[in-house]
């Protein structure tokens, strides 16, 4: 039987699409990628988990209104009274501290929640903080500039 060269390239081609969709070549190509991912990181991955018994995202919400901007934050696992909001050089970051035993030292760690700068239409000086059923309540009023700043600017001649 004669084999033509068409039906020789559709057969591996078949073969070779074939292959790629069953779990030996998945696999394969999961082991590639897995050894991108340094020993190192994953070190510290697991020392963190380690150490904060596992680590939950926060859950964060972010609504604009009229006069103001809200973040609503909640994080799983963490008490009110261990969330903490601070301004520092126009930086507004909500984060929770955890105590860490290092050679018998009581280390405090902190795990930063949010961490953005302050736009130029909030008023960072009237920044309120509260909580709400359960979620802390970031409060971050607009400004004057909210509206937008214009003026004619003379020139002089």
């Amino acid at each position: 039987m004669e084999t033509r060269l068409d039906d020789f390239l559709s057969f591996n081609l078949f073969w070779y699409v074939d292959c790629l969709s069953c779990d030996c070549a998945k696999e394969a190509r999961a082991m590639k990628a897995r050894k991108l991912i340094s020993n190192e990181l994953l070190a510290s991955i697991d020392v963190l988990n380690t150490l904060n018994g596992g680590v939950s995202e926060a859950r964060m919400k972010l609504k604009q209104f009229q006069d103001h901007r809200k973040i609503r934050v909640k994080v799983p696992g963490v008490g009110q009274e261990n969330l903490k909001v601070e301004i520092h050089d126009n930086i507004l970051s909500v984060f929770y501290t955890f105590q860490v035993q290092s050679d018998g030292v009581w280390i405090e760690v902190p795990k930063v929640v949010y961490n953005k700068s302050i736009p130029y239409f909030v008023d960072a000086t009237r920044i309120t903080a509260s909580y709400e059923e359960g979620f802390l309540i970031v409060t971050l009023p607009f400004n004057e500039l909210a509206e937008g700043y214009h003026r004619k600017v003379s020139i002089e001649r």
